[in-house]
C-alpha cells in the first residue's frame, strides 16, 4: 500500500461506528507497524483532518469543518437544488424535510437537507448518511435511471440484501420495479426505511445523465393529508425538471456519480 493510500485508509476508519482511533489501533487495522501509524497521524493532524484527544485518541479535525463548508457553497447541484426545494415545503406541508441525494458508491449520500417550521420527528436522512441504494424511494429512482447494462451486475453483488429486504425476491422482479419508476419518473414508498415514514422521490439530470434525487419526507399519515389536499406528483415532478434544465444551462463543472 502506498503511503497516500494508507493515508486515506486512515481516514476511511473514521466511516464507521469508532470516533476515536489510537495510533496501535490504526496500527492493527492497517497492519503496519505503530510508528508508521504515528508517522500518518502526525501529518494529518498538522493538517487539521485529525485531532488528539484525552487518553491518546484521535479524532476528526476541524479540516474536516472547513472543506464541508467549501464543499456546500461550491457544489452547482446544492446551490440549485435549494430554491425547489424550499418551494416543495410550501406546496406541500410544514411538517416534511426535502433532502437532495447523490450516489456515492453502491449507496447514496444525502448533501443537502431542508427542514418544515413546523414541529415533527426527523428524517433518517441527515447530510452525509449513506443509504442502500436498493431501499427507499430517494434511492430507488436514481439506481432506475442508471445505465441498465450494470443493474444486473448490481443486484448479484446485493442480492441478499435485496431479498432479506422483502420488497422482491427475484431478477426479473427487481427489473421490473425499477422500469416501472423510469417510465413514472418518480418513486413512492411506505415504511421502507423507517416504519411509518413515506418518500416521495424524482431524478434530477445533467445532460440526460441521473446526478441527484430530490425527495419529500414526512409521516405516512402526513403524507395522506397532503395527498388529500393536492397532487404532490406533479410538483416533485417539476422541481425536478427545473432543477435539471437549470443545470443544463449552467457552465458550473457538476461532479458525476
Amino acid at each position: 500500500m502506498t503511503v497516500p493510500s494508507r493515508v486515506i485508509a486512515i481516514l476511511q476508519l473514521y466511516l464507521g461506528e469508532r470516533r476515536v482511533w489510537t495510533a496501535e489501533a490504526m496500527g492493527r487495522a492497517l497492519d503496519v507497524s505503530t510508528s508508521t501509524a504515528y508517522r500518518y497521524v502526525k501529518e494529518l493532524c498538522a493538517a487539521g483532518f485529525l485531532d488528539p484527544v484525552t487518553g491518546a485518541g484521535y479524532a476528526l479535525g476541524p479540516a474536516i469543518i472547513q472543506y464541508d463548508y467549501f464543499l456546500r457553497t461550491a457544489d452547482p447541484v446544492i446551490q440549485h437544488a435549494i430554491p425547489g426545494m424550499r418551494k416543495l415545503i410550501t406546496l406541500s406541508d410544514p411538517r416534511v424535510d426535502v433532502i437532495l441525494c447523490r450516489r456515492f458508491k453502491d449507496r447514496v449520500l444525502c448533501v443537502h437537507q431542508e427542514n418544515g417550521p413546523e414541529p415533527h420527528p426527523p428524517t433518517t436522512y441527515a447530510r452525509g448518511v449513506a443509504m442502500p441504494l436498493f431501499l427507499g424511494a430517494t434511492s430507488k429512482v436514481i439506481l432506475a435511471n442508471l445505465p441498465e447494462r450494470g443493474l444486473k451486475r448490481f443486484y448479484l453483488d446485493n442480492e441478499e440484501q435485496i431479498r432479506a429486504s422483502g420488497r422482491v425476491r427475484t431478477w426479473k422482479e427487481f427489473k421490473e420495479e425499477l422500469k416501472k419508476v423510469r417510465r413514472t419518473g418518480y418513486c413512492l414508498t411506505v415504511s421502507e426505511v423507517a416504519p411509518e415514514r413515506a418518500g416521495l422521490a424524482a431524478p434530477i439530470f445533467r445532460d440526460d445523465q441521473v446526478i441527484a434525487s430530490i425527495s419529500i419526507v414526512t409521516q405516512s399519515h402526513v403524507f395522506e393529508e397532503i395527498r388529500k389536499s393536492a397532487d404532490i406528483i406533479p410538483e416533485i415532478l417539476g422541481v425536478a425538471r427545473e432543477i435539471s434544465e437549470s443545470l443544463d444551462d449552467t457552465v458550473a463543472e457538476v461532479a458525476r456519480s
